[in-house]
This record gives structure tokens, sequence and C-alpha cells, in this order.
């Protein structure tokens, strides 16, 4: 595994690149991962780093240790918020940045996933669960909500009734009811979680990468669009593909029997 330049030093976060795959380790296991100032202004200098990185072509989340991916926020400094900070939503403009970004995500998630943690995992593509996982919204304890963008992503995985239940009653869900949920797209075993992350993450990267960008644009921006105006969207984005040299390639890589290779372009 390497560093990319510039990323050695986060006071928060280990990033390492193996085979095209960057893993982005939350490393405060002493407060459970708990997403404080300092670690989100890391997330996002990291995305920014990671986009213009021609040698990654994914981004797995984790957390340090084996008791949580993240705990939530850090209550140390929620408690110090106000008005101000809230408009300011920093922490939903991280969860933006990482739903937005270009490139594959996968949340590999190790223990508990909480509050701001179970909303960076809803923020990206697929989410892989330890059988050990625990998730949910719990901020209603506290007398605030998932302002990260909880309420409305968990609503559009799960549904309105299941996600009110988790908001309202603050209670926790395992990984197998969040795979039934539909919360996860897949449990492991805790030794196999980031085996497992690698492995699908290699297996996008396997594909056309700029079908691979437009699929996830499509798919988002369309979701919540009227269906005629998605299928505008979807063919717009097929049609900009078939003039591509990937398109290409894939086609007569298929019918001559061998793997494609392709060049983003």
């Amino acid at each position: 595994m390497t560093t990319p330049e510039g990323l050695e030093n986060l006071e928060t976060l280990l990033v390492d690149v193996a085979d095209g795959v960057a893993l982005i380790t939350v490393n405060r296991p002493d407060v459970r991962n708990a997403l404080s100032e300092a670690v989100l202004a890391d997330l996002r200098t990291a995305l920014t780093a990671l986009r213009g990185d021609d040698t990654v072509g994914a981004v797995v989340f984790t957390g340090s240790g084996e008791k949580a991916f993240i705990a939530g926020a850090d209550i140390a400094e929620v408690r110090t918020y106000d008005l101000t900070t809230g408009l300011t939503g920093e922490m939903q403009r991280t969860m933006d940045l990482i739903e937005s970004f270009e490139k594959p995500t996968i949340a590999a998630i190790n223990g508990f996933a909480l509050g701001g943690g179970c909303e960076l995992a809803m923020a990206c593509d697929l989410r892989i669960a330890s059988d050990n996982a625990r998730f949910g919204l719990p901020e209603a304890n506290l007398a605030v909500l998932p302002g990260a963008g909880g309420t409305q992503r968990m609503t559009r995985l799960i549904g309105v009734g299941r996600t009110l239940d988790l908001i309202l009653t603050g209670r926790l869900v395992g990984a197998a009811q969040a795979e039934q949920y539909g919360l996860v797209t897949e449990v492991v075993e805790p030794d196999a979680l980031l085996p497992r992350a690698r492995e699908l993450a290699m297996t996008i990267m396997a594909k056309g990468p700029l079908a691979v960008r437009l699929a996830k644009l499509v798919v988002r921006a369309g979701f919540d669009a009227a269906q005629p105006t998605g299928q505008v969207i979807e063919l717009l984005a097929q049609t900009v593909l078939y003039g591509t040299a990937d398109k290409a390639e894939g086609t007569e890589a298929f019918l001559g029997k061998r793997t494609a290779e392709f060049q983003g372009h």
C-alpha cells in the first residue's frame, strides 16, 4: 500500500492505496471514530486529492478498530453548536461531497454506524457490513435530528415508515435487519469485510469507467425526477457512451473473447 502525496499527515484519517483502491480509515478509535470538525475537514481534503488522482479508481471507507465504523458526531463539539453552525452545514456538505464523488464509493461497516456514521455510509454507493455492525439515527436523544442528509437518504433507501421508526425511537438495528431493510447491500464475517470491499471495488473498476461514472449520475439525478425525465437523462448518457473509445473497446473485446482495456474516454 502507498499513501498519496499530501495525505500522509492527516490528523484523523489514514489513506492507503493498493491496486487502484483507496482505503480511507477514520482513525479515532478512542472515541469510536466520532466525526469531529477535523475529521470532516480531512475527509474533504482526501476526497479532493483522490478525485484528481488517476491511479485511484474506487474509494472504500471504514473505521479504525473493531468496535465502530463511525459512532456519530463528536458530542463534545455538538454541545457547542449554535444557529450559525447549523446553517453552515459542514457535515451535510461533506456527505454531499461523498455522494457526488465521481468514482465508486463503498462503505465497509465494522461495528457501530450511528448518526453521522450511518449518514456517511448512506452517502456511499454501496454498503457492506460485518455481521456485528449496528445502525441507527439516535440524534433525537440529544434533541436534534439527523442533519447530514439522514432524513432524506434513509427515506429513499428504506421508506418513510421505517425511517421514522428509527429516528423517532432512536433504536438500533443489527446487520441482518439492515440488510432486510435494504440499508446495506451485503453482510459478511468481520474478517472478510475489507477483502470483500476490495474485491467489489476491483470488480467495478474492471468495467468501463465512463459508464460507471455516468450510471452513478443517471441513477441519482433520475431518482427524484419524473420517470420520463429520468429516461431522457438516461438516453442522453447512453448517447454519449455510444461515441466513446471505451464502448468500441468493450464490444470488440467481448466479440474477440478477451479482457477489455478501457482508457476512460
